[in-house]
């Protein structure tokens, strides 16, 4: 992949926020620099617009936004998310820098800026309404693997609510080549309904599998706990923290089976549940 970093400075418009009474009666000038990054190749090789995220489309939005299209904000803070949401919403951006500078702010002493600096990626922003999420859990180590999972399940719904899930189902351990032979997991899937970030979802699932014990040593070792982010509707990721749909999730039974159940017409690498299981089922030739 090849990352073009864009920066544009400086872009000024007229805005009616702040919390005092004559900001909102009066107005001000408000400054905007903001960069956003994103994937060049396709842009690079056809030499197209069409293939890039144009800066003055951009430019042209975040003036608005200070202008009044999404409404008045009392503070800057929310200006600056509002700009970085709206910039993330062109698909083939993955983070954004945005400064805001308020250098007419009504303070008491001489000053020359305000100004707030904030960087968000897609994965770091809550949704605007609940959105389904799907979390595989396994567990093969332990006293009770499945009271393990149950367990980890309750956690789960504490922060993100009820949630619909599978019955719990013992499976082969999958394995490396060379790998020696582990005990069979005990797996589950859960489906939620969140605004929390991705990032955030992420952090709860790891949070959970460290408080139950969970080493991290090795790939494809024996797990106490393991949770997985499988996919997050409307949300693609290419981030080596965090790929959405998760890039295994179309190769497990014990993941597909549940999912085509419950989230029956989630994208999973461009195909739904049921056509995966149709393909494993299919004898190789």
């Amino acid at each position: 992949m090849a990352e073009a970093e864009i920066t544009i400075t400086g872009i000024c418009a007229h805005g009616y926020h702040g919390v005092r009474d004559f900001e909102a009666r009066d107005g001000q000038s408000f400054l905007v620099d903001l960069t956003y990054w994103l994937d060049s190749t396709a842009a690079v090789s056809a030499d197209e617009l069409e293939y890039t995220v144009s800066y003055s489309e951009i430019a042209t939005q975040v003036a608005r936004i200070i202008q009044g299209e999404f409404g008045r904000f009392d503070l800057i803070e929310t200006l600056a998310e509002t700009i970085a949401r709206q910039v993330l919403s062109h698909q083939a951006i993955t983070r954004t820098r945005v400064r805001v500078h308020k250098p007419e702010a009504p303070l008491r002493v001489d000053f020359d800026d305000v100004t707030i600096t904030i960087e968000r990626t897609r994965l770091s922003l809550p949704a605007r309404a609940p959105r389904k999420v799907a979390l595989s859990l396994g567990a093969n180590l332990g006293p009770d693997p499945a009271g393990q999972v149950r367990w980890a399940l309750q956690e789960l719904q504490a922060v993100l609510g009820p949630l619909v899930t599978s019955e719990l189902e013992v499976t082969t351990a999958q394995l490396a080549p060379g790998q020696a032979r582990q005990p069979d997991y005990v797996n589950a899937l859960a489906i939620a309904n969140t605004t929390l970030a991705a990032d955030d979802i992420l952090r709860l699932a790891h949070r959970i599998e460290n408080t139950a014990g969970r080493i991290r040593d090795q790939r494809w070792q024996a797990r106490v706990l393991d949770i997985d982010v499988i996919a997050i509707a409307g949300l693609t990721s290419t981030a080596p923290h965090l790929l959405l749909p998760h890039p295994r999730a179309h190769e497990r039974r014990f993941v597909l089976q549940p999912l085509a159940q419950l989230w029956p017409d989630v994208d999973i690498a461009g195909h739904r549940p049921a056509w995966w299981l149709q393909r494993l089922a299919a004898p190789s030739s």
